[in-house]
């Protein structure tokens, strides 16, 4: 209990606070130097208390709200007493009375009645003339009304021309954003023109002012959303792949589907659907292996450290040349990648047609055929190796034969030639991700913004 009534004593403390500061700062300000107010002549030179006297008493009878003031001047000093409606009148009173020549100061003695009919009157009176102006304002209005309805329906049907916009454009996301653009503008012209017409420039500035904060704001709010936006202009302007195309997106890999406002659309080789942001899709690395269809491969391997690297590439390359999916131009090549302690990495490089050959098929069996060559060659593929000391010399034909054989012959010549099934392997492209991309393409409402007649970086 102590500590909320301490809390509850804190938070009334800081109440007062914030409501005594005004005051506070107010009193502490140096008062502004005020205009010189008019001053009202008697009718005399040299007026007299009875004069100034006189001369309030006829300005306020012909002021309804300070009919019953009374007035009583002495040496200077204006005395005014009875009674008004409300405080705004006694004001005004005070105020007419201090501005006669020979007024030293004015004693405000006046009475607040705050009766009904004093304070309600003015409002009805004023209301009324407000409904007055604003009826005989009717014909201006209803004139501006008309303009702003003409203009802002003329931009609408311009912006909906959309076969337009689309031929001048030749692109449908800038053609629906120039469309859009002309709604807005047409409007935006539409209530300048009325608010000018009705005089209410004003209201006009006001309303140009908040609209400029306000977009500042919302643009800060969707900073993000703003720069997928223009992303997606970008893209469709200068676009970096085909529909249909085997890209990889930094680490996201797939076949496009479809490229639109706000992200773009890829079937993963898994078949399942992937959405990048277009913001993500600009600024991302992208590898397209469609573009060319000639493609790569390479792969490794390992012949044992006292064979021959040159003899074992040559017989590798021979069999490559052999596979009829691996083009003659370019040429396949090999060279020693690295050399271990007890085996020697041998990397090989081919060539595949993708429009012919699928490329993970096709390498697969290179590997196989490749290896399957070298091990019929006499060439020793790594394998775990145990070295043996002996203190004395060695006869290896007599370890050989405790090991129940002789020593494998190092290798032997051979003709390469193809696998005897490799006519017999598939390694055609697989089609089955292209099929799911053209039903995709087929099925989808999106707008596609890839357009085949458009640049391609």
């Amino acid at each position: 209990m102590p500590m909320i009534k301490r809390r509850i004593f804190t938070w009334l403390t800081g109440l007062c606070l914030l409501v005594l500061l005004p005051a506070f700062q107010a009193s502490a300000q140096v008062p502004a130097e005020l205009p010189p107010t008019q001053v009202v002549q008697t009718e005399s030179d040299s007026p007299d208390d009875q004069a100034i006297e006189s001369r309030i008493k006829a300005i306020f009878s012909e002021i309804d709200s300070l009919k019953n003031v009374d007035v009583d001047v002495r040496e200077g000093v204006v005395t005014l007493s009875g009674g008004v409606s409300n405080s705004a009148a006694a004001l005004r009173a005070t105020e007419i009375a201090g501005r006669l020549v020979g007024v030293v100061t004015v004693e405000d003695k006046i009475d607040r009645t705050l009766d009904i009919e004093g304070n309600v009157t003015p409002l009805v009176d004023t209301f009324n003339a407000r409904l007055k102006s604003y009826y005989r304002a009717l014909p201006l209005l209803g004139l501006g009304l008309a303009l702003f309805l003409v203009i802002s329906l003329a931009g609408h049907m311009l912006a909906s021309w959309m076969w337009l916009w689309r031929r001048v454009l030749r692109n449908p996301f800038l053609a629906e954003l120039v469309s859009q653009a002309v709604r807005v503008a047409s409007i935006a012209v539409a209530l300048v023109l009325a608010l000018s017409l009705v005089g209410a420039t004003a209201l006009m500035g006001t309303i140009i002012g908040g609209v400029g904060v306000l977009g500042i704001a919302i643009g800060f709010a969707v900073r993000d959303s703003l720069e997928n936006y223009i992303s997606s202009i970008m893209l469709s302007l200068r676009q970096p792949f085909r529909a249909n195309e085997h890209v990889v997106i930094d680490e996201h890999e797939g076949k496009v589907v479809r490229l639109t406002s706000r992200a773009t659309v890829l079937m993963t080789l898994d078949g399942n659907h992937l959405r990048i942001p277009n913001a993500v899709v600009f600024k991302a690395v992208i590898l397209n292996y469609s573009r060319n269809p000639e493609r790569r491969f390479e792969f490794d391997l390992g012949v044992d450290a006292e064979d021959d690297p040159i003899a074992a590439m040559t017989l590798g390359l021979d069999t490559l040349h052999t596979l009829p999916f691996v083009l003659k131009q370019p040429d396949a090549s090999a060279f020693i990648q690295t050399v271990g302690d007890s085996n020697i990495v041998l990397r090989f490089q081919g060539w595949v047609d993708q429009t012919r050959s699928d490329y993970f098929k096709a390498r697969g069996l290179a590997i196989s055929a490749t290896k399957d060559a070298l091990e019929a060659g006499g060439f020793t593929l790594p394998e775990p190796i145990y070295r043996l000391r002996f203190d004395g010399p060695a006869d290896a034909g007599r370890i050989a034969k405790g090991l129940g054989g002789n020593l494998p012959p190092r290798r032997k010549t051979i003709t390469p030639q193809p696998p005897a099934d490799i006519e017999t392997q598939d390694v055609a492209p697989d089609l089955n991700i292209d099929k799911k991309v053209d039903e995709e393409r087929a099925e989808a409402k999106e707008t596609d913004l890839l357009d085949s007649g458009r640049p391609v970086e």
